[in-house]
């Protein structure tokens, strides 16, 4: 699964990085500690709109937009069901009624600069810090819902609300010993076919990629234990990405990834 992630870069050079137009409006804070229910940076691709509506369907726009962390399918009673769907399982997002049509047409990529996850031991639960070696923005595969309550006499979502949620896969290779999901990490070669608002959940290009990352991207990842305190939220600085010391860690790992890629 993915629960909590790292992003740090600013928007502007997230721009650069997925060739989008900021459209943040100053919203977006640098976060060492992203949680569920938070507002996060995502990638979205859409057919620009006329003052009436009406797409262009010859022309698209990608851009930096920010959504809420926990999808709230378009046919919910209310929005507190988001706090539960932060994740999606790539496997069967085509079947279940709360993400398929969020697959289908509203697809987007959720920078971050890297993720948590937790090793759990009987007397224990050890935190990892996994993050591209180069520094480069890892590109989580995400769905986008749009969600307005029919009745809303206090007026508490006049614009409504738009929210997302990470795609996970089975864990590849080394990050089998933390846990046996991962977020489904999209190379930059998949950026464009994922975003394509054309292409349904059944275009081929699409499909390709709702498997485990390869073996190269995963050479390309390090990974780190780091200090418990990442387990609070209310904990939230560049300490948290620090290497805990080897005497603090419980249960070491045995694998290439850790502080440093993996050999050719």
């Amino acid at each position: 699964m993915c629960g909590r992630y790292a992003s740090i870069k600013a928007p502007a050079d997230l721009a650069d990085e997925f060739r989008a137009v900021d459209a943040t409006d100053g919203a977006a804070k640098v976060d060492y500690n992203v949680a569920p229910t938070k507002q996060i940076i995502t990638v979205v691709e859409r057919h620009p709109r006329d003052e009436e509506g009406t797409p262009d369907p010859d022309t698209t726009e990608r851009t930096l937009r920010m959504l809420r962390w926990g999808l709230v399918p378009s046919w919910s009673k209310d929005p507190k069901s988001g706090a539960r769907m932060i994740n999606a399982r790539s496997e069967s997002a085509a079947t279940k009624p709360a993400f398929r049509r969020a697959l289908n047409s509203r697809r987007c990529l959720i920078p971050a600069d890297g993720w948590f996850e937790w090793q759990r031991g009987p007397e224990h639960k050890q935190p990892y810090y996994t993050h591209y070696s180069d520094g480069s923005s890892l590109a989580m595969a995400g769905l986008w819902e749009y969600w307005k309550p029919k009745d809303d006499p206090e007026n508490e979502y006049p614009n409504g609300l738009v929210t997302a949620a990470v795609l996970t896969t089975d864990a590849v290779g080394p990050l089998t010993q933390v846990h046996d999901r991962m977020p489904l990490v999209l190379p930059r070669s998949a950026w464009d076919a994922w975003l394509d608002p054309d292409a349904g959940a059944d275009d081929e290009r699409v499909a390709a990629l709702l498997a485990p990352p390869s073996p190269e991207l995963v050479a390309a990842l390090e990974l780190r234990p780091v200090s418990p305190r990442v387990n609070s939220v209310r904990n939230n600085g560049p300490e948290l990405l620090d290497p805990l010391a080897a005497e603090d860690v419980r249960e070491p790992l045995q694998l290439d990834l850790l502080a440093g890629p993996n050999p050719k």
